[in-house]
């Protein structure tokens, strides 16, 4: 298994947000990268696979976090190249 190698960042986030938010620093930080890596594969920046390792979630569990936030791992252009992928099937 290859070693990955991980950068630590360091945000400044005011207190009063935790506590609007009634979530922990870790809560908080564990949605930051769950949200961003679903911004991050919505917008065509990572993959799948990218974006369950930024979420620290399997690609299992990340395809449902997309799912419930309403994000298909199907992307059509328009109606008419999701007629022509069918029809090559």
């Amino acid at each position: 298994m290859v070693a990955i190698k991980k950068t630590n960042l360091n945000l400044s986030i005011p207190s009063e947000i935790f506590l609007t938010l009634r979530e922990t620093e870790t809560q908080f930080v564990n949605n930051m990268k769950k949200f961003t890596a679903l911004f991050l594969f919505q917008n065509q920046k990572l993959s799948i696979g990218q974006s369950a390792e930024l979420a620290n979630m399997t690609e299992e569990d990340f395809i449902y976090f997309l799912n419930e936030n309403k994000v298909s791992i199907f992307e059509y252009l328009d109606e008419a190249a999701l007629r022509e992928e069918l029809i090559d099937v």
